[in-house]
Order: structure tokens, then sequence, then C-alpha cells
């Protein structure tokens, strides 16, 4: 499945031809450069592996070899698209890729929320109301398992924790209207992430 890595720009609105109003999302998708082709002679896998946007910061030697090898400037964003594929090492993959309503899958990684509480975090109610010698427990998690049998606490109970931060795959996503002249795709609906967040864009086999 080839694809594209892409920008979350943002989210507006797309009026189509009965005058609907549809929420979308306005992705940058691409240009990606092509840095290296994987085979199953060398590699046991076939797969080629893209760069997304220039890298202002230092790059380490490691990763300054990898580029250099391939005639490549450092890229910021790289990922590998497994599937074997005409494109060589050099190539440029634009938005032209895609087409008006195909269906794509898109990959993002949601906003981190941080340290919450059951409330927010699993649409709890809380213990009770405050009254009857109760000041504190309108947002506590109440009780979280017997005392003498079994003694522990099971595993997965929900409880306080990080919230948010994970990959998220939206799929049969439809492309409403493609701007090959600025590389934009957009994309009917929202996509995880905050703005200038990185996406993957893959074609739906």
């Amino acid at each position: 499945m080839l694809g594209l890595i892409g920008k979350k720009i943002g989210m507006t609105s797309y009026f189509n031809e009965l005058g609907y109003c549809i929420p979308c999302t306005v992705i940058k998708a691409g240009p990606c450069t092509v840095l290296q082709k994987k085979s199953i002679k060398k590699d046991g896998y076939y797969s080629i592996q893209l760069g997304f946007e220039e890298k202002k910061t230092k790059t380490n030697k490691p990763l300054l070899g990898h580029f250099n090898k391939f005639n490549s400037s450092p890229k910021k964003i790289i990922y590998e698209f497994v599937g074997n594929f005409l494109n060589s090492p050099g190539d440029v993959i634009k938005v032209d890729l895609f087409k008006e309503n195909d269906k794509v899958d898109i990959v993002g990684r949601s906003k981190g929320k941080g340290f919450q509480g059951v409330v927010k975090r699993h649409g709890f109610s809380g213990v009770g109301e405050k009254t009857h010698g109760q000041h504190n427990r309108s947002r506590a998690p109440g009780s979280i398992g017997a005392g003498s049998d079994p003694s522990r606490v099971f595993k997965g109970t929900r409880m306080a924790g990080r919230m948010g931060g994970k990959r998220i795959t939206i799929k049969n996503l439809n492309i409403l209207k493609i701007d090959l002249k600025r590389n934009l795709l957009i994309v009917k609906g929202s996509i995880p992430g905050n703005k200038n967040s990185y996406l993957l864009i893959k074609i739906k086999k």
C-alpha cells in the first residue's frame, strides 16, 4: 500500500454542488523523496523509504551517512511503505498520487492530555454527593477491588493515568479536493492530532 507523509494544516468547511456544508481537514501531502528501495534479494522484503521535509537541525553521523549514500539532503520524517513499487531512489512523489473521491487511510497521533483522573479518562460519575460528611469524593474512583479475596487489584482496572498521545488510524476517508500547486489534500471529516502534526496517508487497495 503506497502513500505519502503529510502534515495537518487544520480544519475548514467545504460546500459541495448541492450547497451542503461538509466539515473537512486540510493536509499538506508531500512532496516526499524516495531515499531507499529494498528488495527480497538484499533485504528480505520489498519496500521503499520516503523522507518528508528538510531537516534544519544537526543530523547525527549514522543518519547523515544514510542520506549521503542515497544522495539526499537530511529529512525530518522518514517512513517505510512495504510493497514492490516502481519508484527509484531520488524520485519525488507528489500529491498527484491521489485522485478526487479516492478512499484513504490516515494514521496520526492523538492529542496528549497528560495525567487525568477517572472522570475525564473513563467517564466515571464520582462516588457521590458532597453531603453526609463527604467533602472530597465528587471525582473519586471509589472501590478498586475486594479486600480479603482476591487481595489485589486486577490488571486492566480502569483508573487514573496518561491520556491521549496514541497512534490512531482513521479508515475510508474520502478525498474531496486536491490542490496540485500547493500539495494540499482536502479530506472529509476529522483526523487525529493537533495542527502541524505529521500524518501517514495510505491509498486503499
